[in-house]
């Protein structure tokens, strides 16, 4: 600490440069401060630091965090308390540039993996970002004494020290992602994709805000597809449960099919206390497949969806690099399936229509020897009868898919209606669907030139949720709806800067080689696939089938 002092004083009124003297650890006797990181300029991304406490003096109970859903549920309480006692506590230095800013990765409604918190055994730590504050590019050491000495140290002891926080608000939050996690198990061994618990808010209060809406209708289940499943901490929980198989969503415009999908998509992540959708829980490889007018598609097989093309084109092995909405949304199924998933989500506002259905009347025209497109309506129920591979469809403008559901519910005004039996009683006595099972063979190769290098090595860089560049090549992530924190992207390029640099072989399929990154996730943590000399803290874990989307649509994806 002394030591810290000193430098200080050394380097006041000096250029930025300077600053890089502070990088080191020092002991703060209750913690200790570990600078990894020191910008090169006021203006440039903020220094990394990180805060390190002994758990002897944190006072943490190990039962909070003793097996991984609760360490993540603890770490996520943590983290939102540190950045609320930012806010709360903090007076940012004035300066050149970033000067004084000082950052702690903020949470949002979901309850997600991240490095902004580290917790085990023997340490609790904050991961930081700091602006070192200048004048021009002249340092300011009393500002930059002020912060490490003075409001740093406040901060931290309203934040990681157990007897300072709100216990009975952290005890619920790590109890609740018990009986999260209960649920999402009950589900799996009782064959059900979804469930939503009674009295859940599903709608949120706009497209750009994630709260609740107020005076929302409640989620009540029809009674036909009520269960009460019983979890550990907050007992009997009623609501309705999705069984495997297809089930479809119908209802006027504006009456709630949308959202209930929407939060049946979010349902893949545990959500915080207040937010509404707490016990709405999805299967965890529940995923959002749309179309995408304009993406790049490399070597995949859409031949199940679209064959015959009348220039012969083959489509076992079909590139473009810019896909019509409906060869975009067939690649999108088959990466989905060969990614693992057994869970399609589909909304038909965000579908392309010729590849959904093709009715009786289009049929006459135009012969099927004519349409080299299959539609979805002809595949979705071979799709779980021989491939196991459930699907949740928002439907309002064809009856065609009554035909092949198993279950069909009807959105009025956002109270929930078993129809099935009426529907069933619409359906054509000589519908065909194609009885076969779909092969994904996992053979596409992942070759090493899909990583090239720019004129200074590789660099990746987050621009938002929804856009990445990787040297000169933006990804455009817009399609892949389940991403919902900009920590997740900035996560996927860390990891394909991990896959160029250990995981291309030209041997190993893509699929592998994601999974195979996942294993060193489970085992090691985010942590273990980050290059970058000490820790980063703004990274929050992406799934498996986020990563392969992504991949997916690099323009410089390339597969043998």
């Amino acid at each position: 600490m002394d030591n810290l002092k000193n430098i200080f004083r050394f380097i006041d009124g000096k250029g930025y440069k300077a600053y890089k003297e502070i990088e080191g650890i020092y002991d703060f006797n209750d913690y200790t401060l570990i600078v990894d990181h020191v910008q090169g300029d006021p203006f440039a991304s903020p220094s990394r630091i990180r805060v390190r406490v002994h758990i002897d003096k944190a006072k943490i109970p190990y039962e909070l965090y003793d097996n991984k859903h609760k360490k993540i549920a603890l770490c996520d309480f943590v983290s939102r308390n540190f950045y609320s006692n930012i806010s709360r506590l903090y007076e940012r230095a004035k300066g050149s540039g970033k000067s004084g800013v000082l950052y702690i990765d903020k949470c949002g409604e979901e309850v997600l993996e991240r490095t902004s918190i580290y917790i085990d055994k023997n340490i609790i730590e904050a991961r930081l970002e700091v602006g070192l504050p200048a004048a021009g590019r002249k340092i300011l050491s009393r500002e930059a004494y002020d912060i490490f000495f003075n409001q740093l140290k406040i901060i931290v002891n309203k934040s990681l020290y157990y007897d300072n926080l709100d216990k009975n608000s952290l005890k619920k939050a790590v109890e609740l992602s018990e009986d999260q996690y209960f649920i999402r198990n009950y589900i799996k061994d009782n064959n059900f994709v979804a469930f939503l618990a009674n009295d859940s808010i599903l709608p949120r209060e706009s497209g750009v805000c994630d709260k609740p809406l107020k005076k929302a209708v409640k989620f009540k289940s029809p009674e036909t597809m009520e269960i009460t499943i019983e979890v550990p901490n907050k007992g009997k929980i009623k609501g309705m449960a999705i069984k495997e198989g297809i089930t479809l969503m119908i209802g006027g415009g504006y009456h709630g099919k949308s959202t209930l999908l929407k939060a049946i998509e979010r349902g893949i992540y545990n959500h915080v206390l207040g937010d509404g959708r707490e016990y709405v829980i999805t299967r965890d490889d529940a995923v959002k497949v749309r179309s995408e007018d304009g993406r790049y598609i490399e070597k995949v097989d859409i031949s199940p969806f679209v064959n015959n093309l009348p220039n012969k084109e083959d489509t076992s092995t079909f590139s473009t690099l810019n896909a019509s909405g409906s060869t975009s949304q067939a690649a999108s199924v088959i990466e989905t399936i060969d990614s693992g998933s057994k869970l399609l989500l589909i909304d038909e506002d965000t579908a392309a229509t010729n590849f959904m259905v093709r009715d009786e009347k289009m049929k006459y025209i135009v012969e099927d020897n004519k349409e080299p497109i299959t539609p979805f309506i002809n595949r979705v129920k071979s799709l779980y009868d021989k491939n196991n591979i459930s699907t949740i469809l928002v439907v309002g403008s064809s009856g065609e898919y009554f035909n092949v559901a198993d279950k069909v519910i009807m959105l009025d005004e956002y109270n929930v209606i078993d129809v099935t039996d009426k529907a069933i009683r619409l359906r054509d006595a000589d519908f065909n669907t194609i009885e076969e099972k779909l092969i994904i063979k996992n053979s596409r190769i992942l070759l090493k030139t899909s990583f090239p290098n720019g004129y200074k090595g590789v660099k990746v860089k987050t621009l938002s949720l929804n856009k990445l560049l990787y040297n000169d090549c933006e990804i455009d992530l817009q399609g892949i709806e389940q991403l919902v924190d900009i920590s997740q992207t900035r996560a996927i390029g860390e990891i394909i800067k991990f896959i160029k640099a250990h995981m291309c072989n030209d041997i190993s399929s893509l699929r592998d080689s994601v999974y195979k990154i996942y294993e060193l996730i489970d085992e090691k943590g985010l942590d273990s696939i980050v290059a970058t000399r000490g820790s980063i803290g703004n990274l929050a874990l992406p799934r498996k089938y986020e990563v392969l989307a992504v991949l997916n649509r690099f323009r410089c994806l390339k597969i043998k």
